[in-house]
């Protein structure tokens, strides 16, 4: 259940690392196969997304609603945008499991530490 409420109060797309790390000073008996177990667990039922835009680490989502997911390459922070409603029509005849949207690029703030 810590797992779980940590990706819904922090959505900052974290990594599983990250996730033990927070977790594990007020829960010191907690071991990273637990961590790893749980979000396998909770990606396996739905509830929340394994987003893979970082070639290096997975990262995890537990927002519902649809959206884009946008990495800058600068910062390595990852934006959320929302999503009109999908209208895959092509698709219609598809069991449709798990869509994810994302773009790459220089987010504003980088952008600026550029131009500077």
């Amino acid at each position: 259940m810590a797992v779980l409420d940590y990706l819904m109060t922090h959505h900052t797309h974290p990594t599983a690392d990250t996730i033990f790390n927070a977790l594990y000073p007020s829960i010191p008996t907690l071991s990273k196969a637990t961590v790893y177990n749980t979000l396998n667990l909770l990606t396996e039922h739905g509830v929340i997304q394994m987003i893979t835009i970082d070639e290096k680490n997975a990262r995890f989502d537990a927002r519902e609603t649809p959206h884009l997911h946008f990495k800058c390459a600068s910062c390595g922070e990852i934006f959320d945008f929302d999503l009109p409603p999908l209208q895959i029509e092509s698709l219609k005849d598809y069991d449709i499991s798990d869509i994810q949207v994302y773009c790459k690029g220089t987010c504003p703030s980088c952008q600026k530490k550029t131009q500077h």
